[in-house]
């Protein structure tokens, strides 16, 4: 299997050059210039296995020039229960009647990036090595807060490699600032930026792009590479899971097999409702792809009106995860809409970085409304449904969850449909503990990690090892730029 540029159909890598790579140098994403098939007896076989086999598995339709003992070692070095709290990796809870939540944050950082994160320096790394490579790997990544801890842990003192992470300084949570700016690691740096992530992720991807800054690396024995969803080692990943629990489901008696299920799935940067798009496109059975977000409602309007317009206030919410207005997997979905046009899309993302604004095609648009539902809402609807969750279920869920089930509820009211839906729960509640227990109506006037003894007491949930231990952890890393000097601060800390 090749990738293509999403920019440029003349550009055909492997797998391996597109991970090591990370994005193609005119500045589109690596997309499979096939979608591979599951049937119905892959899903059935599939349900015997373990999440390790099952991923196998999957990367073994996309990853074709990795071969099956390279795969296998990727596969056992990342999904074990050194590196997750459950052999199942993934785990899927009953909420209500037909309802799921496939949680996704029993990983070492506490939040669904885990699941690509602990796998993606292995499959770096062999792409390394496979491509013969003699050059150090510089790891940019931009975070609204998950992304940037799960590739720090996931990178730290990986032989050949350095990571920088850029955040926004007032755009994560307490816990998420404080796993960062105490990651451990003698190859990983952690700047803020005075900006949102929309800034980082801009800055991000201009340097990756700029050719002046890759003849600089290279001079000094270094190439970049991304963490960043834009990175198909990190997409490719979950698609995994999504696979793995439809198979599941079926096992358990959950399902039939060949039965739909809906996925929604709370998202702002759409790689984790893509990597779905993908499952589904592979042939699991899903009836509808549900795309939940916060105030920052760009991709909702999108997907309603086929216009995406980023022209709109930036709202700092309590999923500040979620708080994106340039959705970049969006382009690959586009791509795919369009049969490869990609000289559609480069006039629409060319659109979108001068105007801030293009509309899509009305063939688009049809198939958008037939794929995608989507819906939002905001921090005070947010946390009336932690709330409700709370009082009925006496689950307690994140905020970024919570956007999910909101949205789904509203989905449900307005179209009756009854399929048996699957909610990505991307985090754990105890990365946002002043707005969970604020949400339930506990007193919230105190410190960080006062307020995870206290919901534990209130949830009932054991407090994950990785978040107790930051508690008497001091910060390695305090330094805030401006987003016009993100360059600087690369070039500062690796000695260019």
């Amino acid at each position: 299997m090749n990738y293509k540029s999403t920019r440029n159909n003349e550009v055909k890598v492997g797998s391996a050059q597109a991970i090591a790579q990370g994005i193609s140098e005119d500045g589109g994403l690596f997309v499979p210039d096939s979608i591979p098939a599951i049937t119905n007896e892959d899903i059935s076989a599939l349900g015997e296995m373990n999440y390790r086999d099952r991923a196998s598995f999957v990367f073994s339709k996309f990853l074709t020039d990795y071969t099956e003992a390279e795969i296998r070692y990727c596969t056992e070095g990342a999904y074990n229960t050194k590196n997750f709290d459950s052999d199942n990796i993934a785990e899927l809870a009953h909420l209500f009647d037909g309802t799921y939540m496939l949680e996704l944050w029993h990983g070492p950082t506490c939040a669904f990036k885990d699941m690509a994160l602990q796998i993606l320096p292995y499959l770096l790394t062999t792409a390394i090595k496979k491509l013969g490579v003699d050059k150090k790997v510089v790891i940019l990544v931009a975070t609204s807060g998950d992304t940037g801890k799960a590739a720090l842990e996931g990178f730290k003192d990986v032989e050949g490699t350095e990571i920088l992470v850029f955040y926004p300084q007032d755009g994560v949570s307490a816990m998420q600032k404080k796993q960062m700016t105490t990651q451990e690691g003698e190859n990983v740096g952690v700047c803020a930026i005075k900006g949102n992530f929309d800034d980082a992720q801009n800055g991000v991807k201009a340097i990756f792009t700029d050719p002046e800054i890759a003849k600089t690396l290279s001079d000094n024995g270094m190439m970049f590479s991304s963490a960043n969803s834009i990175n198909w080692g990190r997409l490719a990943p979950q698609i995994i899971y999504y696979v793995s629990t439809y198979a599941q489901l079926v096992k358990d008696g959950e399902i039939a097999l060949g039965d739909k299920i809906n996925v929604v799935v709370p998202t702002g940067n759409f790689g984790n409702i893509l990597a779905a798009y993908y499952a589904k496109h592979m042939g699991i059975p899903v009836n509808k792809l549900i795309c939940a977000s916060n105030a920052n409602n760009v991709l909702t309007d999108f997907i309603r009106t086929g216009v995406y317009d980023r022209n709109r206030p930036f709202h700092t919410t309590i999923s500040p995860s979620m708080d994106i207005l340039i959705s970049s997997n969006l382009e690959r979905l586009l791509y795919h809409l369009t049969d490869g046009n990609d000289a559609q899309i480069r006039e629409w993302f060319g659109s979108l970085a001068k105007e801030g604004r293009y509309e899509v095609t009305d063939d688009v648009k049809k198939a958008l409304s037939e794929e995608f539902y989507a819906g939002f809402c905001d921090d005070a609807q947010t946390k009336e449904c932690i709330k409700n969750i709370y009082d009925q279920y006496s689950y307690t869920c994140d905020t970024h969850t919570a956007v999910a089930v909101k949205v789904y509820q509203d989905y449900k009211a307005a179209t009756g449909d009854d399929t048996k839906t699957v909610i990505a729960s991307t985090a754990s509640p105890y990365k946002f503990s002043g707005s969970v227990l604020g949400a339930i109506g506990a007193d919230t006037d105190a410190d960080e990690f006062t307020l995870v003894e206290k919901l534990a007491d209130v949830s009932k949930i054991p407090v994950p090892a990785s978040l107790a231990s930051l508690k008497d952890k001091a910060v390695r890393f305090d330094k805030t730029v401006d987003k016009t000097e993100m360059k600087d601060y690369v070039f500062e800390t690796l000695g260019c």
